[in-house]
Formats: structure tokens, sequence, C-alpha cells
């Protein structure tokens, strides 16, 4: 059957099911709650660090007090749950577990996401043992070590297919990403704000510009998928510097993330800011001008970049002063799609976002680019419309080829089950053909993967194996 004629099944509304495995509330024909959650082919799964101040003090605009992570408010709702179950990672991933099969998302497919401070920054065998709870807690079952546990999550029910860290750019030295291969992870997200060291030192951010470019190079020289966490509207900027340096992400190929997270800046309750805000006269965009740069923004993101968040979730009893609105994002993309724009960005144009009237027939496009001194291939499967229906990142260095993220959407499924729409028709096997293709072309006879632990047995099958190092999935081409 061809990819075509699956998603024609799918649109004529069949439930497609193979086995007797426990089914997600999508195959049931269930009413799945808050289903953007999982509509991008994997469900999110967040836990939160305990409180710890960064090593170089407090960013003006960071709200994090003694009780809470720094960065988040203790009305925040992870925070909250997290706050209740004293921290602890394994009892955060159980409950959450729970409420998500509660609310009918599939839970076979996991992305682990790590908040609420400067992890890498915590003693080791807090970092180590947290990281070995959470995998604990996916398996149901204690583990000797974290290799074991790793180990074990490669077969189980509950599997962590994805982990991203946050992080700073002054914290991915050599010895900071070889901790956090070893974690499992595989996308990690910088503070990068805006890039300008005079307003790096007015916000009191503890980096520079150097940080940025050396850790967005060593990031993805490892493999990891790379997000930027940008925010307009600083001390010290403006809505035309703002945008200037926002062009200057994509322009300089020394920059160029794979995705964005993008929070205008607020005056939050208990944050330096707060306190010298009237006396450095300074005032937060207004929500027509937070609405028209980030329009501008959107218009300038390359079809390789996604927009993951818009705002952050601040509670309005946080808020000292600006935008309150949180859904502004979806007021912008209304409007983009109400006067037909194309915007390139990838989450506008993924198969979950754009149900109606759909071309079906999708077929590979190959965009090339220079970053960070590699070569990236951007391959996807997308219609004549531009809808996306996949992703894979290949990035050729030196004298290595390793592929950074291999991604289908749609609405996610649980492992076993027959496909329907994108999801379990053979997209990613083909997109990994593609990738070999041109490994080979470019004289490469090895091919790697950075591979969540949950996605190994996958890789398995297609031929990879896990390096002696126990990280990279890996092919001989």
């Amino acid at each position: 059957m061809s990819t075509k004629d699956k998603i024609e099944r799918f649109r004529g509304g069949q439930k497609l099911v193979t086995n007797n495995r426990a089914r997600s509330g999508v195959e049931l024909g269930l009413g799945v709650k808050k289903p953007v959650r999982s509509i991008s082919g994997v469900t999110p799964l967040t836990v939160v660090l305990a409180p710890r101040k960064c090593n170089h003090g407090t960013c003006i605009y960071c709200p994090g007090g003694e009780n809470v992570p720094q960065s988040y408010t203790d009305k925040s709702p992870a925070i909250m749950r997290a706050m209740k179950l004293k921290y602890d990672p394994y009892e955060q991933v159980k409950v959450r577990l729970n409420v998500l099969k509660l609310m009918n998302h599939p839970t076979d497919k996991i992305e682990i996401i790590i908040l609420g401070g400067t992890f890498l920054q915590y003693p080791k065998d807090y970092k180590y043992n947290f990281i070995k709870k959470i995998f604990d807690a996916l398996n149901d079952k204690d583990s000797k070590n974290l290799e074991e546990a790793k180990k074990i999550n490669e077969t189980t029910e509950h599997r962590c297919v994805a982990m991203c860290i946050e992080n700073r750019p002054d914290n991915c030295t050599d010895k900071d990403i070889k901790e956090m291969l070893e974690f499992g992870a595989t996308r990690v997200e910088i503070g990068v704000q805006m890039p300008d060291d005079k307003i790096y030192k007015k916000t009191n951010r503890g980096h520079t510009i150097k940080d940025v470019i050396d850790a967005t190079e060593r990031l993805k020289n490892a493999g990891f998928k790379l997000g930027y966490h940008i925010m307009p509207g600083l001390p010290g900027s403006s809505k035309e510097k703002d945008l200037k340096l926002f062009k200057k992400i994509f322009q300089d190929e020394k920059f160029r993330p794979d995705q964005l997270k993008i929070y205008p800046c607020q005056i939050i309750k208990d944050s330096p800011l707060e306190k010298i805000y009237k006396l450095i006269k300074y005032k937060p965009y207004t929500q027509e001008e937070t609405k028209e740069i980030l329009i501008k923004m959107m218009k300038i993101i390359p079809d390789y970049c996604r927009v993951m968040r818009m705002m952050r979730e601040f509670p309005k009893e946080k808020l000292v002063e600006g935008l309150e609105k949180l859904d502004l994002r979806k007021d912008i993309e209304e409007e983009f799609r109400n006067k037909g724009l194309k915007i390139r960005e990838i989450r506008m144009r993924e198969i979950g976002f754009n149900k109606n009237a759909l071309d079906l027939d999708a077929k590979i496009k190959i965009i090339k680019y220079n970053a960070s001194n590699g070569k990236e291939y951007f391959l996807e499967f997308t219609n004549k419309e531009n809808i996306l229906f996949g992703l894979l990142r290949l990035r050729i260095i030196n004298k290595t080829a390793i592929i950074r993220e291999l991604h289908i959407y749609g609405q996610a499924l649980n492992l076993g089950a027959e496909g329907v729409e994108s999801q379990h028709i053979g997209l990613g096997k083909k997109l990994m053909q593609k990738a070999e293709e041109i490994a080979k072309e470019n004289g490469y006879n090895k091919l790697s993967v950075i591979s969540g632990v949950g996605v190994r047995e996958y890789y398995k099958k297609l031929g990879y194996n896990l390096d002696e190092e126990g990280i990279y999935m890996v092919k001989e081409l």
C-alpha cells in the first residue's frame, strides 16, 4: 500500500489496530483531552529539578525564589506538581503517566523534558540518580545503575524516545556534553535571549556571544537537536535591535538553531527587574508591540526551524507588568492562515495542524545549508502545499556523518499499532534510506544516529547497532 493510500484510509475514518496491546484513545475513537500535547508524534512529560541557584547568580528578569527552581514561580502548574511530590523524579513521572493515560494520550513513546535550573551545575551524584529514577519510573522497575535502567527501557512499555535538557551556553563543555549523552539526552535548549554582549552584561546573563557560538557548534557536532530560548524586549534593546539580532540568528552560519522558544520579557514578582524597572525607566512591550515583532519574526524563520512556544505561562498574580495574553500565538497563526500567508516555520506546516483539504502525495525535499562549521541536510516529507509529514536532520563534519533528528509528525500512536495518517507507515524508513544515500555520496562508509534509548529497537531493525561507548546507533554503509 502506498503512502498516499495509507493516509487515505485514515481520512476515511477507519480505525486501524493490529494487536492486543493497550491502545490509545486515538485508536479507540475516544476523546483525547488537550490533543495538541501528542499531536506532533510523541507525548511530552516534564520532570522538575529541586531548587538550586545558578552559579553565576540571577539574571535580572528571573523570578526564581528560595523554594522554587530558578526562572519559575510557585504558581506554575509543573512546579506546583513537583513541589507536592518534593521534587522526586520517580514520583513525578509516575503521577504524570497516570494523568496522561486518563487523558487518553498514548504513553508508549515519551519525551522527557527536564526543567527548573541549570542541570549540568548540580552535583554529579544528584544528576545521575535523577536520570536513573526517571528511567526506573518509566520501567516500573528499580535498577542497579543508570546503564541497566537505560537497557531495560529499550523494550519496556513506556519508552523514553527523546530527552530534552534546558541548559546555559556556558555549560556545554566537552565534559558537560559527555554527561548529557550518558543520560540519554537527544535535545538541548540553551538560553540565548538576544545575542548581544552589552545586553548580556546589562541583564547579568553571565556569558558571552562566543559562549553561544561555541556551545552551538559542540552540541550540533555531538548530534543534539538544538533549541534557543529567545527573549525580545529586554532592557537595553528595542524593536529595531531585536529584529536585527533575530535576523542574525539565521543569517549568520555560526548560529542557525533547529528550534526556538520565544519568550518576550515580562516583569515578574521576586525578580531583580521588579526592584529596578522604575529606576531604569524600563517598560516591556505592549500587546500590540509584541504581536508586531512576533509576526515579523515568524516571517523570517526558515523551513528547518520549529517554534516550540511563544510566551511563558506566568500566572497573572505573578505578573507586575507586561503582556497578559498567553495565547497570542493562536491569534498570530490564525491571522497568517486567514490571509493565506505561507509561513515556512515547521509547526505551522505540520500535518497535525493542517488536516483540511490536504494533497496527500508527499515526497522528500532536501534543503542544504552551512551551519557551525558543518554541512546540514534537512530532509522533509512534504506535499505540494508544503505541509510537513516528517523530517530528518543529517550533519556532516570532518570525517563524521550523524543524524541529529528523525521525526514523523501527526497524532502519536502506541508502539505496534498499524499506521494511520503519517505515523507508522514507513516514512521514517524512507528518510533514513535517503540519508544513507547522501552519506555515501559524500564519501562516508559509516552513519551514526543520536537515538533516544526507547528508539534503539527501531534502529536495530534498520541495521544499526549501539557503539562501544553505548551512546550512538551506528551502521556500516
